[in-house]
């Protein structure tokens, strides 16, 4: 594979803008030549990094990112903050329930529990976990997000599903959920031809396509929501800043407090519907 020179220089002729740190991270992750150089050309050939090393860093955690598998996304991270804070605004919860629909990796529903319990550790790495301060769900249609999502997850406690929405939520639930996260995938059909290619190509249309409008997923997340909510609970849901105010009519239809969240750093928008 020759020099780390050699390496960047193969990188930045691929496009990477931040072909030295991938370098870097490349060479810190392959522990032969041979295997470096797998790296290289699959990274070189556009799929993702984070896919490439086997890993995402996502709000000061290290989670699993099997190939085909959504990258979890910085601007979610403001997703998280909101979610933690609105927990917190409710004051002291025994033990909050934290359920993760269309959860990808895992991420959003660990890093609200790790943001309502304190550092839990690397995801995945087998350390105690939230010592059963949270009750963590998540599930996924996608059996490959569903396999890695268990990576991450169960080693800390949670349990993860596959199938529709709320559909293979267990029962006793039912009306005890307090943060419920809906990471679908909210870009309108007509445009995933225009998405970068590392989503396009290397990530699931599932995981990406929502529908005509984009909210096909999340409105039925909204329609559902208020059954499975505890009182005071709320459901988060990422669109565009142009998708919000309908999102939020939908959230106010199903009988649901809705608000609408920007922010300019994350280049984030996240609306939240509370029972």
């Amino acid at each position: 594979m020759g020099t780390e020179g050699a390496v960047i220089a193969r990188l930045r002729a691929a496009g990477c803008v931040f072909a030295e740190e991938e370098a870097a991270l490349l060479f810190a992750t392959a522990a032969t030549p041979a295997e470096l150089e797998a790296l290289v050309e699959r990274r070189a050939a556009g799929e993702p990094l984070e896919q490439v090393v086997g890993w995402a860093e996502f709000c000061g955690l290290r989670v699993f990112v099997d190939p085909g598998v959504f990258v979890p996304r910085r601007r979610s991270e403001f997703l998280v903050s909101v979610a933690v804070g609105l927990v917190r605004a409710r004051g002291e919860l025994a033990r909050p329930a934290i359920v993760d629909l269309c959860c990808g990796t895992g991420a959003l529903g660990l890093a609200v529990a790790s943001g309502l319990t304190g550092p839990a550790g690397l995801a995945g790495s087998g350390l105690a976990g939230f010592g059963g301060r949270v009750e963590l769900h998540a599930s996924d249609l996608d059996p490959a997000a569903v396999a890695c999502a268990r990576r991450n997850v169960e080693p800390l406690g949670g349990v993860v599903y596959q199938g529709d929405l709320f559909t293979v939520l267990p029962g006793s639930l039912r009306g005890l959920i307090d943060v419920l996260i809906c990471n679908a995938p909210y870009v309108p059909t007509s445009q995933i031809a225009f998405m970068p290619a590392e989503a396009r190509d290397h990530e699931a249309l599932l995981a990406l396509d929502g529908g005509t409008d984009g909210l096909a997923v999340l409105r039925r997340a909204a329609a559902g929501a208020p059954d499975w909510l505890a009182p005071g609970g709320v459901l988060l849901v990422e669109t565009s800043e142009q998708q919000a105010p309908v999102m939020a009519a939908e959230m106010d239809g199903a009988g649901l407090d809705a608000r609408i969240h920007d922010d300019d750093e994350y280049g984030a928008t996240v609306v939240t519907g509370t029972r």
